[in-house]
């Protein structure tokens, strides 16, 4: 049986898959460790009592997961590998999939002294940070690391049963990540160049397409609609919405491709940056016969608030 977790911490992405032999789990993997922080920074509000939202890796605990065969993290924004540290103080890893390695001498960037370094420049600075401490300090919890090029569809074969494709934006992109971060963590640095590249985070964001006993998971990561309203974006039985469901996210034409029967939405309730956003939710109730969120979101006329750690979805 294969378990899906799409975790509920709050602003972010957290998903854990286990396939399951009776209770025995036979294989773990976690995509993307959520943010470091349950209710954001830029927006701060008090939870409901009620509130399901966990950390990543306090979720893993509760589930009696202390190992994982793999763990993805599919591009470096605060809300999917804040919570990398946590994690990695729950689990050891097999393998641990990215995009990009920081040098193994690298020391702690401080964006913060650069009085010239516009606020975005440095925002994406501190991500960089945030996993790339973790990631040292924390070594020895790590089999492997691998760092894909992102030149083709990475296929893995998970378990007899299970396995994954790895699809990736244009090549030029994490060639264009790893020269920035290497330069950056060398002190060197250009304002322009890392707004611009901040821009490029979503657009590089890894998707994965897993299989299992005929079903198909696609996990949209955080990129845009129009990335992938292509050959790859074929029918799936269960979608994770890219993006958190903001505007830019899904299409009437992407739906129609994907002709998913369940979407997770992956979104703390109450942002003020419409994600999810309306029409996106109507949409999805529209072409999707299961719709759901992992956090309590409420929007009256279309979403009902729901309250709990997980959109717990088993597949035999």
């Amino acid at each position: 049986m294969l378990v899906l977790d799409f975790i509920n911490v709050g602003n972010g992405d957290s998903v854990l898959i286990r396939e399951m032999d009776g209770g025995r789990q036979k294989f773990a993997m976690l995509v993307d460790c959520g943010h470091d922080n349950l209710v954001r920074d830029d927006h701060p509000q008090e939870l409901d009592p009620r509130s399901g939202r966990i950390y990543a890796g306090d979720f893993l605990k509760k589930q009696g997961v202390d190992h994982l065969d793999v763990l993805l993290i599919t591009h470096f924004h605060r809300d999917h590998i804040g919570g990398l540290d946590r994690v990695l103080d729950a689990v050891t890893v097999d393998r641990l999939l990215t995009t990009y390695v920081p040098p193994r001498d690298a020391v702690k960037m401080d964006p913060d002294s650069d009085p010239e370094l516009p606020k975005a420049a440095k925002n994406l600075l501190r991500c960089v940070n945030m996993y790339a401490r973790p990631l040292w300090k924390q070594r020895n919890r790590i089999g492997e690391i691998v760092e894909f090029v992102g030149n083709q569809t990475e296929t893995l074969r998970l378990t007899d049963d299970l396995s994954m494709d790895i699809l990736f934006g244009e090549p030029v992109l994490y060639s264009r990540q790893k020269e920035l971060y290497d330069a950056a963590f060398r002190g060197e640095w250009s304002g322009y160049d890392l707004i611009r590249w901040a821009k490029s985070l979503n657009v590089a964001s890894l998707r994965q397409r897993l299989y299992y006993h005929g079903r198909e998971i696609v996990l949209g990561g955080d990129a845009y609609a129009h990335m992938w309203e292509t050959v790859t974006a074929t029918p799936c039985d269960i979608l994770k919405v890219p993006h958190h469901a903001s505007l830019s996210s899904t299409t009437r034409k992407l739906l129609k491709m994907l002709k998913p029967k369940t979407a997770v939405v992956c979104v703390a309730a109450g942002r003020p940056d419409e994600r999810p956003h309306p029409y996106i939710v109507s949409l999805l109730q529209e072409m999707v016969p299961e719709v759901h969120f992992t956090d309590a979101v409420d929007i009256p006329g279309l979403v009902e608030p729901e309250f709990h750690e997980s959109v717990h979805i088993e597949i035999e």
